[in-house]
């Protein structure tokens, strides 16, 4: 005859076992996005499938990748093809937090075994996202699948009968590396810890998890704030597919708007042009327009452009603001490679990170940088050679041989390694330099006068698609804070001093030296 304890075990399992069963029955696994967003609806959550903005990403289409591993049936392109970690980079109140919740319920209720671990960029973070996730599995809102919840919710961590499982990690690395799981949700990630973030990359594991192949995976979601956080460089690599874009802002995520609002007039028609009056009723959003408009109120152009809109990260704290992607890049240089202008370089000989910029300047006397040498830990020698055959490689034809070179009056200076001086070096090599000495600030304030100058007339500096590292130097040069120092350290500066040189070099009285000076 069975013990208590076992007959109890027995009573137990079978109470385990019978809802699971029916829920089981009645919680078919969807298998197209359709399903999905029935199974959705049937839950009390109806999720925009459409963006009211060109290029950007509705929510529906985060969940969808998410549940489907990346692999989406029907869908007509992918992102990134094959990439299940993604990016979610929306705005302030967009909905990421609550979105990241539903998503862990989704793999929860439907992958059987799976492991998730919840990372934010605060511990307070983490309980947001979790906070929505209890209430996903509240009884009195969705019976069905709280009957699947096993035990008791705790503070940290929910558990399913299937075995599937989800927990909070506190911000740090100790919490972060010793976590081995199939997902791992990072919200606010611009917020992180660079140390935390990096240790997070190495978590997850895949799984087969009851009919559905889990890839192990990093999910990131997170308005951008800042030109230097980790959020800005998570877009560049899903800009080169390393990792799947949703992007969306305030204008996406909009309520229905009444047909008696008038639109002439509106705080949001730059933004909303009349859509929210006609986009379906199911792809309705969930800020309400009155909301919207007392928010844009609030904040400065740029503040509401990064954090609402999602264009781009706020330029506070940057070294040079006035730079813009989109007005001073361009990518046709096949005007340049006549005999027309005056071809010019700047170098800064770092001792780990060395750059070479290489330009033309026009009959206007505008500034066209169009190539890049950047040698990490590599001898200033080496540049120079590189510089000697017009920094040609496989796709790109050399240039014409610099009028002269810009440098840093440190080049002066002996190498106790080599015995002579970068300035020696460049001079041995044929080419003349210039190397005028002036502040950093009236370096800066001559390169800014170039690419926005006061009078209001067109930018007289300009830098080809192909110059990535200067690209995203100019963009990411920030000052250490509470000072006007520009920060060393991170990398950016030297892209940004090669340019100055030849800028001030340029645009300054000055003394060309060199064997062929006069």
């Amino acid at each position: 005859m069975p013990s208590k304890k076992d007959a109890a075990r027995t009573k137990k399992t079978a109470k385990e076992a019978t809802p699971v069963a029916d829920v089981a029955d009645a919680l078919a696994r969807p298998t197209t996005p359709d399903q999905l967003a029935a199974f959705l609806a049937s839950q009390g959550l109806n999720i925009p499938r459409s963006p009211m903005i060109d290029g950007h990403a509705a929510p529906f289409d985060y969940l969808a990748h998410a549940f489907f591993e990346g692999n989406v049936p029907g869908a007509k392109s992918q992102t990134a093809p094959h990439a299940a970690d993604c990016i979610v980079w929306a705005n302030r109140g967009g909905g990421k937090t609550f979105l990241g919740a539903v998503a862990t319920m989704l793999d929860l209720v439907f992958k059987p075994g799976i492991e998730i671990r919840v990372l934010g960029g605060s511990f307070e973070q983490s309980k947001r996202m979790y906070a929505h996730l209890r209430r996903l599995f509240d009884p009195a809102q969705r019976p069905l699948i709280a009957e699947l919840v096993a035990g008791r919710i705790t503070e940290r961590r929910l558990t399913l009968v299937n075995g599937s499982e989800v927990e909070l990690l506190t911000h740090s690395q100790t919490s972060v590396r010793g976590t081995r799981v199939q997902k791992l949700r990072c919200d606010e990630v611009d917020l992180f810890d660079p140390l935390v973030w990096e240790a997070a990359q190495l978590t997850t594991r895949s799984k087969r998890c009851g009919q559905v192949d889990v890839v192990g995976s990093v999910e990131c979601l997170s308005t951008m704030h800042e030109a230097y956080g980790v959020m800005y460089d998570l877009v560049n690599e899903a800009k080169k597919g390393k990792r799947a874009l949703f992007r969306w802002g305030v204008a996406d995520v909009l309520e229905t708007c009444a047909p008696a609002r008038p639109c002439e007039g509106c705080t949001l028609w730059n933004e909303c042009r009349g859509r929210a009056k006609t986009r379906p009723t199911a792809d309705a959003g969930h800020v309400r327009i009155d909301d919207a408009i007392a928010a844009k109120r609030r904040v400065a152009l740029n503040v509401w452009e990064a954090e609402m809109l999602c264009r781009r990260p706020r330029r506070s704290g940057v070294v040079v603001p006035e730079f813009e992607v989109a007005e001073h890049v361009f990518h046709d240089d096949s005007p340049l490679r006549g005999p027309e202008g005056v071809w010019l370089a700047g170098m800064d000989p770092g001792l780990r990170t060395s750059v070479v910029v290489w330009g033309v300047v026009d009959d206007a006397g505008v500034l066209w940088i169009v190539d890049e040498r950047v040698g990490e830990d590599v001898i200033a020698a080496r540049n120079i050679e590189a510089m000697q055959n017009g920094l040609a490689r496989e796709g790109v034809e050399a240039w014409p041989c610099p009028k002269w070179v810009a440098v840093d009056p440190a080049a002066m200076q002996e190498s106790e390694h080599s015995g002579t001086s970068v300035l020696q070096m460049l001079i041995d090599a044929k080419f003349k330099t210039r190397a005028p000495r002036y502040s950093i600030r009236h370096g800066l304030d001559l390169l800014r006068a170039r690419l926005k100058p006061a009078s209001g007339e067109k930018p007289r500096l300009f830098i080809h698609a192909r110059c990535e590292r200067l690209i995203e130097s100019l963009a990411r040069y920030r000052y250490e804070t509470g000072t006007d120092s520009p920060r060393k350290g991170e990398g950016f500066d030297h892209a940004v001093d090669a340019l100055r040189y030849l800028v001030a070099a340029l645009d300054t009285r000055h003394k060309t030296t060199g064997r062929w000076s006069q």
